[in-house]
């Protein structure tokens, strides 16, 4: 899951009817307000450049499916690839540093000192 912060860009899909009139595409946002994880406040920019304020919006996450006829925002592409390397990344970085499941934690053993020559 990404976290919605203040300032941070995502396409805004409108519903039929709704405006700004949908379009052929997404239209740019920037979220102004986070209410929780899937529940935004946005800055909607229209085809001409107007700005929209809209409130109580939809954040899909990348696992989500989209809504049929709601209006919703969604992360841009290269977001949820960066928090799909993120996630990897983290996951291996845990599983490089977590003692082996099926040995007990050891601790490391001193090398072995040399025998003193006469």
């Amino acid at each position: 899951m990404i976290g919605p912060t203040v300032g941070r860009i995502v396409w805004y899909w409108p519903s039929k009817g709704d405006h700004p009139e949908p379009s052929t595409g997404p239209l740019a946002a920037i979220v102004t307000h986070v209410y929780n994880s899937r529940r935004v406040n946005l800055r909607v920019f229209d085809s001409e450049g107007e700005a929209h304020a809209l409130t109580d919006i939809l954040l899909l996450q990348p696992e989500d499916d989209r809504p049929d006829e709601s209006r919703w925002c969604e992360w841009m592409p290269y977001q949820k690839g960066q928090a799909a390397k993120t996630e990897a990344l983290e996951a291996d970085v845990a599983r490089r540093t977590a003692p082996p499941s099926d040995e007990p934690d050891r601790k490391p053993q001193a090398d072995p000192v040399p025998p003193a020559t006469p």
